[in-house]
C-alpha cells in the first residue's frame, strides 16, 4: 500500500506512459507482471497502476526505500526482458524521481 508521509523517507518515482487505447490492456498486463517482480526486491514499497479514462495514459506511481535499490531493481535482467515489447507498444515512457513537499488530508 503507498505510504504518502512527510515523516516517510521513501523516493517514488511516477512514470507517464503514453498508450493507444487499444493497446492499453496489453501495456498493463506487461507492467502488471513487471510490478510482480520489483514486489519481491529489496527496499520495495509499493506500485500503483492508473489508468486514464482516455484510455491514453497510465501511470505508474513507484515507492522504494532507497534510490539506489529503486535503480538496482531497475537493471536487473529479470525486470529487463518484457521492455522492448512495452517500448513496441507505447507512443512514450516518462519516469521521474519526485521528492515529498506536502500532504493534506
Amino acid at each position: 500500500m503507498p505510504q504518502i508521509s512527510e515523516k516517510n523517507p521513501s523516493v517514488t518515482q511516477i512514470t507517464v506512459i503514453d498508450t493507444k487505447p487499444e493497446q492499453v490492456e496489453e501495456a498493463l498486463s506487461i507492467l502488471r507482471d513487471r510490478a510482480s517482480f520489483m514486489a519481491r526486491q529489496p527496499g520495495f514499497v509499493s506500485i500503483s497502476l492508473h489508468r486514464s479514462l482516455d484510455g491514453r495514459k497510465i501511470v505508474n506511481y513507484i515507492q522504494w526505500e532507497t534510490k539506489e535499490q529503486l535503480r538496482s531493481a531497475h537493471h536487473h535482467p529479470e525486470f529487463r526482458k518484457e521492455w522492448r515489447t512495452l517500448d513496441n507498444i507505447t507512443a512514450g515512457i516518462d519516469p521521474q524521481l519526485y521528492q515529498l513537499v506536502s500532504v493534506a488530508s
